[in-house]
């Protein structure tokens, strides 16, 4: 099964590489370019999509920083707080805007929120979440059945 992780560090890559090697080949991308690129390059199965950026550059991060500081009085550090919060979301709308329809297993906790996983779900599924201190075996088990 051939996943794409998509993530700002390395912490999710790392364990699933090696507590999870047999059955699974991971690619790695550190932005929502990065992943757009990645998925034109071969199949994958299903993306596993972490939620929060806050390790990425600003010219790595999707939205535009300028129209969101507006947002925030034109305060360009609540705007880049705003989109590293939610480029996940950026994130899954640019894949489904590409076409990717693929299954996608974000990183989140979502237990507190689920009126807005259901937006997401109506809007941007097949998704499924897991909250951010899942094992890997529990996020393989999850991406088995959704790419299954």
């Amino acid at each position: 099964m051939r996943i794409l992780v998509i993530e700002d560090g390395y912490e999710y890559i790392e364990a699933l590489e090696r507590f999870l090697p047999d059955g699974f080949r991971w690619t790695r991308s550190g932005s929502g370019p990065a992943a757009l690129e990645a998925l034109s390059g071969g199949p994958f199965d299903a993306v596993f999509l972490d939620m929060r950026f806050d390790r990425t550059p600003d010219d790595a991060l999707l939205g535009d920083l300028a129209s969101t500081a507006d947002r925030f009085n034109g305060d360009p550090v609540q705007a880049r707080l705003f989109l590293q919060d939610h480029q996940g979301n950026y994130i899954l709308a640019a894949l489904r805007e590409a076409g990717v329809g693929l299954p996608v297993l974000l990183s989140y906790d979502f237990e507190e929120e689920p009126r807005r996983f259901a937006r997401l779900a109506e809007r941007f599924g097949p998704i499924e979440y897991l909250p951010d201190n899942a094992s890997p075996i529990e996020i393989a088990e999850r991406l088995r059945r959704l790419a299954g």
